[in-house]
């Protein structure tokens, strides 16, 4: 499946924005921790989010790999 220069860019984009959540997540789950036990409860909302957002970067990821091949 070949893609267009205009796809992949958009794909490109997504993935900056995706990366730039997910390292945000990532963030905000070491502050929580380096806070324990001050905000335990929020670690599965926060865990959540952080692996709902490094899994969507990784589907992308392999489509831009996939579509540049």
């Amino acid at each position: 499946m070949t893609m267009d220069h205009v796809a992949l860019e958009e794909l490109k984009t997504k993935s900056k924005r995706l990366g730039a959540r997910a390292t945000s997540l990532k963030m905000a789950l070491h502050d929580l921790a380096e806070e324990l036990p001050t905000g335990w409860e929020k670690i599965p909302e926060v865990a959540t989010a952080a692996f709902e957002a490094y899994k969507a970067l990784d589907e992308v990821r392999k489509r831009i790999v996939s579509a540049s091949d």
